[in-house]
């Protein structure tokens, strides 16, 4: 789990654009953090199959399957719908109350694991700690550098989303490598969260319509956003993450 909604460009990853592969035994294969927009499987045997990520418009057996994924997301996370729907700033506040509430409720149940649960991974996924890392520098790159123009707002203790070179996390000041306790990334992402509730408490309909210059990270395309469009990219990252840490924390606790 980890790409932000946002991506800069990549000009090294291996590349097999136009590749047609026949007869392949992807048997136990593991596709993590790839660009399959407008692959076509034909004739395949896809069962017990996991797929997870930005999905649009997936027709399976001649079905387009998209809105049936997006409606039972929604029903089982209904914080989703709320934040897709954001208007004015008043609905922006609703939904952040909603947010602090789920993961309020969420870290509680972490609180009750022992300390090497909460870095344990789940198929590989990020861990719950690894997860509160990278909500410190989404809202680092979304909230403080881009919305409040500060040059460097990135906590030590972030981390990127899996597709940023991490020579440029390390010149950012990010310490990729570093194996922080529980406690002292949940001190990093309370302070982050208080920060997102000063500027939704102090938003205006017409604060949301500013257009911010400063992209959130080196890399990223220099382009006008607005501050409405960076907060929901904050509060994405906040649900979807949030959603891949409780299916964890269920395995976690099953285990424990």
């Amino acid at each position: 789990m980890g790409a932000m909604t946002e991506q800069p460009d990549e000009t090294d990853a291996v590349t097999y654009r136009g590749a047609r592969f026949e007869g392949a035994d992807f048997n136990g294969a593991t596709f993590r953090d790839c660009d399959m927009q407008g692959v076509k499987v034909v004739d395949a045997w896809l069962v017990d199959a996991n797929i997870s990520g930005l999905i649009d418009n997936l027709v399976v057996n001649d079905v387009d399957v998209t809105a049936f994924v997006e409606a039972e997301l929604d029903r089982r996370h209904p914080e989703r719908a709320q934040v897709r729907r954001m208007q004015t700033a008043d609905d922006y506040r609703a939904a952040w109350d909603t947010l602090e509430r789920l993961w309020a409720d969420t870290v509680e149940r972490a609180r009750r694991l022992p300390e090497p649960a909460r870095h344990e991974r789940v198929d590989d996924e990020w861990s719950f700690v690894e997860t509160l890392r990278h909500l410190v520098f989404a809202t680092d790159a979304w909230a403080s550098r881009t919305i409040l123009d500060d040059p460097t707002p990135y906590h030590r203790l972030g981390y990127t989303h899996s597709s940023y070179p991490p020579a440029d996390a390390a010149a950012l000041g990010i310490d990729l490598d570093a194996r922080p306790s529980f406690d002292e990334v949940m001190e990093a992402r309370t302070d982050r969260m208080a920060l997102v509730r000063r500027i939704v408490d102090g938003l205006t309909d017409d604060e949301l319509e500013r257009q911010c210059t400063r992209p959130p990270a080196p890399g990223y395309p220099e382009e006008a956003r607005r501050v409405g469009k960076c907060l929901q990219v904050v509060m994405t990252e906040e649900c979807e993450h949030r959603r891949y840490a409780v299916r964890d924390l269920a395995v976690l606790e099953a285990g424990a």
